[in-house]
This record gives C-alpha cells, sequence and structure tokens, in this order.
C-alpha cells in the first residue's frame, strides 16, 4: 500500500534534501567580515568589496545529495517488494549518515584552515531531521515486513 506512514516519511526525505540546492548549507564569518558558505557546488568566499570567489568544489556533497533523494523518491513506489524496500531505506540511512559526517568534516576543514566560526542556521541541523524521518521510515517498513510475516504464520 502506498498509503502508509513510512510513504510520507520518505516523502520528506526525498523533498528536504532539495532545499540544498539553493542557499548555503553552512554559514561561516570572521571578525574581519568575510563570510564563507558552504553551498550545493562547493565552498564560496565572500568578502567586502572583492565579491564571492569559489574556493573548492564539493563533488561528494553533491552527489550524496542527489542520491539520498532519488534513492527515497523510488524507495516509496517500491511498496510491492518489502525486502528490497528495506534495502534502500537502509542505504538512504547510512547515506544521510555520511552526509552528516561530510558536512562535520567540511566544516573542520574550514574552520581549521581560515580560522572562522560557525553561524548556525536552520540548514545547519536539517541532516539530522532529514536522518530521523529516514530512520522512522526505516522502522515502518520493518514494522510492516514483521506484520506480513506474522500473518504468513497464522495461515
Amino acid at each position: 500500500m502506498i498509503q502508509r506512514i513510512q510513504s510520507i516519511y520518505l516523502s520528506l526525505t526525498t523533498l528536504l534534501p532539495l532545499l540544498f540546492l539553493k542557499g548555503s548549507l553552512l554559514n561561516f564569518a570572521d571578525k574581519s567580515g568575510s563570510v564563507i558558505k558552504v553551498t550545493f557546488n562547493g565552498v564560496v568566499r565572500y568578502t567586502e568589496g572583492q565579491g564571492s570567489i569559489m574556493t573548492e568544489r564539493l563533488l561528494p556533497l553533491s552527489v550524496i545529495i542527489i542520491l539520498i533523494s532519488a534513492l527515497s523518491l523510488i524507495t516509496i513506489f517500491l511498496y510491492k517488494n518489502r525486502k528490497l524496500q528495506l534495502l534502500f531505506a537502509l542505504l538512504i540511512n547510512i547515506l544521510v549518515a555520511g552526509l552528516i559526517i561530510l558536512l562535520g568534516y567540511y566544516s573542520w576543514m574550514v574552520i581549521s584552515s581560515s580560522g572562522v566560526s560557525i553561524v548556525p542556521g536552520i540548514k545547519t541541523f536539517l541532516p539530522i531531521v532529514i536522518l530521523g524521518f529516514a530512520l522512522l521510515a526505516y522502522r515502518g517498513i520493518l514494522k510492516d515486513d514483521r506484520l506480513i510475516k506474522s500473518y504468513d504464520r497464522l495461515r
């Protein structure tokens, strides 16, 4: 059935990473007024009077964000094959955990190389919310699988 609660969780797991396509994921600032942003495309430094300069491309970050959204969308429509849906949901959880680790690494890299401090925002905590929805979806699929197995035992 496509109207299960994990379909809602997977839909949110599909849509929330797409918010990273525009704007910045992490913001950093220093005392001189320059701002460093980690965006979907890479690390961008904004300085007063000079504009913006792309300092580094972040291809792994872009790939993981797209994969999370694509796999979540595919997983929604695998409701007839629960084993495969369970495997995809586990893969989504691993990818989201990888996204969180990668963002932590990039923030450590920027802080250590530039001596800036992080400016928290909504998108800073969004990967943790995505991980929560991915875990809830996995739990829901696992619960359905156990329910179907218990019905098979009763027959």
